[in-house]
């Protein structure tokens, strides 16, 4: 009963997964054409701008949930730890732990760079852009953030769940 309860939370997890995939694809669309609009509206350095902030806010987003991820991870496993763990994992994960709120912490300087740049962006953009193509640049923005969330959140999930049900196999003769 566990199996296929485990089973079917995956089946589900996986079917909401394709439909985030499917607003991804949705969402690079209307990315490129708010993309040709900009090309042809902004000056040439003003477009490299944009075109810049745009490819760094997924890979910051992407690096802050990554670090996230495995900084939880590291704790869950800190939290297991008693009087029987051995004193080199012990340090092991202190030091993942230590290393890797550092990263997070640089990742939210990043961040904090990144969200100055979106004001410069969104300042050049409201020279060109009507007030309603504005504010489908800056919908546009949140929902790519979002969904890269959703998909992480989603991943991360169904990893979890693979993992209960394989240790469950592997428990059962």
């Amino acid at each position: 009963e566990l199996m296929a309860s485990l089973q079917s939370r995956l089946q589900a997890l996986w079917e909401e997964q394709e439909l985030v995939l499917l607003e991804v694809r949705e969402c690079a669309r209307w990315g490129e054409e708010l993309e040709v609009m900009v090309r042809d509206l902004c000056k040439p350095n003003e477009f490299e701008r944009y075109m810049m902030f745009i490819g760094d806010l997924e890979k910051v987003v992407s690096l802050l949930l990554c670090l996230s991820s495995r900084l939880a991870r590291v704790q869950n496993a800190m939290s297991r730890m008693d009087g029987n763990t051995e004193a080199e994992e012990k340090q092991s994960l202190n030091e993942r732990h230590k290393l890797l709120s550092q990263q997070r912490e640089d990742a939210k300087d990043l961040k904090e760079n990144l969200d100055r740049r979106e004001r410069v962006v969104s300042g050049i953009l409201a020279k060109y852009l009507t007030e309603e193509q504005l504010q489908d640049y800056q919908h546009f923005v949140q929902v790519k953030t979002s969904l890269l969330i959703e998909q992480k959140d989603l991943e991360e999930q169904i990893k979890y769940f693979e993992e209960q049900l394989e240790n469950l196999k592997q428990s059962i003769p």
